[in-house]
C-alpha cells in the first residue's frame, strides 16, 4: 500500500542527495535539495511547471552536472562515477524515445545492445519484457502503429532490459487517456512488487501520485517544501484535505514574488523553464 515504507536505514537508501543544486546563469533551477529515497519505493516528485523536477531528474541520471552539492544513485556518485550510475539506472524521459519505424521487438533488441545485455540473454529478456508489459501480441508490429499507452509501456520495457536498480519515470502518463494511464501504472506496480525496484516518478496527475506513490516530495521554485506520505501531507494541511489542497497551500502563488522583476527576467526564466523543466 502507498505510504507503507518507514524511513530507510542507511543501507536501504538507493538515491541520496545532499544540498544538490543546479544553476543556469542567475537562475537557480534546483536549490540545495536533500532527499533520501528508499530501496523498493515509488517516490513521487510533484510541483508546478518550472519547479525543477526535470532538472533534478537530469542530474540524477547524469545528463546534467550539478552546480553544487552531491548525490549518489545505487551507491555511485553522479559526478565521480557517472558511467556506473548509468549502468544501474533506467530512464524514461518525457520525450518520445521509441523508434516508430521499428517493431516493438526491434526497439527492444536495439536497447539490449546499447545496454550491453549479453547476446545469449537478449531473446529471453526481450520476450519476458514484452510479456510483462502486455505487448507480446504486438511484438512484430511497427511502433508507429501503437497507441500512446502501448508506446509508453514499450519505453518502460526498454529501460528495464539491463535490470536497473533505479527507474526514473519523467511524466510516464503524459498525454494518455485514463485507461492507458491505468495500464501503465499496473505494470509499474507489478515491477515494484515483483523485482523490488526503486522508482522515481514525476507527474502532474495528483490522483495517480496520491494512489500509487509511497512517499512524495513537493518541489517549488527549486526547493523541497514538503516530504512525506500522501496521508501525512494531507493531514498537515487540514482534515479531509486532498493532494490538490496540499499543492495549493504550499506552492508559492505565481504573483507572490514578482515585484521588481522586469521583462528580461521573465524572458530568461521562461527560456530556462522551457529548456530545463
Amino acid at each position: 500500500m502507498p505510504g507503507h515504507l518507514a524511513d530507510a536505514a542507511p543501507r536501504d537508501v538507493t538515491v541520496r542527495t545532499t544540498a544538490l543544486t543546479r544553476k543556469f546563469g542567475d537562475l537557480v533551477a534546483v536549490d540545495r535539495v536533500t532527499l533520501a529515497i528508499n530501496r523498493g519505493e515509488i517516490f513521487g516528485l510533484i510541483g508546478p511547471n518550472g519547479a525543477g523536477k526535470s532538472t533534478l531528474i537530469k542530474m540524477l541520471t547524469t545528463l546534467l552536472p550539478p552546480s553544487a552539492g552531491s548525490a549518489e544513485v545505487a551507491g555511485f556518485d553522479i559526478v565521480n562515477a557517472p558511467a556506473e550510475v548509468r549502468r544501474h539506472i533506467g530512464y524514461v524521459p518525457q520525450l518520445l524515445s521509441a523508434d516508430g519505424s521499428l517493431t516493438g521487438y526491434e526497439n527492444l533488441l536495439l536497447s539490449a545492445r546499447l545496454y550491453g545485455v549479453p547476446r545469449t540473454e537478449r531473446r529471453r529478456r526481450i520476450e519476458g519484457a514484452l510479456e510483462r508489459m502486455g505487448l507480446k501480441s504486438a511484438a512484430h508490429r511497427l511502433v508507429g502503429h501503437y497507441s500512446g499507452g502501448m508506446i509508453r509501456r514499450l519505453e518502460i520495457a526498454q529501460s528495464l532490459l539491463h535490470r536497473p536498480a533505479v527507474l526514473f519515470l519523467d511524466e510516464p502518463t503524459v498525454g494518455l487517456d485514463p485507461a492507458a494511464r491505468e495500464a501503465v501504472w499496473e505494470r509499474v506496480l507489478d515491477l515494484r512488487d515483483r523485482f523490488h525496484r526503486t522508482m522515481v516518478v514525476t507527474s502532474h496527475h495528483m490522483d495517480e501520485v496520491d494512489q500509487f506513490c509511497d512517499r512524495i516530495a513537493l518541489i517549488d521554485r527549486g526547493r523541497v517544501v514538503a516530504v512525506g506520505t500522501s496521508a501525512d501531507l494531507k493531514a498537515n494541511v487540514a482534515p479531509g484535505a486532498t493532494l490538490d489542497d496540499v499543492f495549493v497551500r504550499l506552492v508559492t502563488p505565481t504573483g507572490g514574488t514578482e515585484l521588481g522583476e522586469g521583462y528580461g527576467d521573465v524572458r530568461r526564466a521562461r527560456r530556462a523553464e522551457r529548456e530545463h523543466g
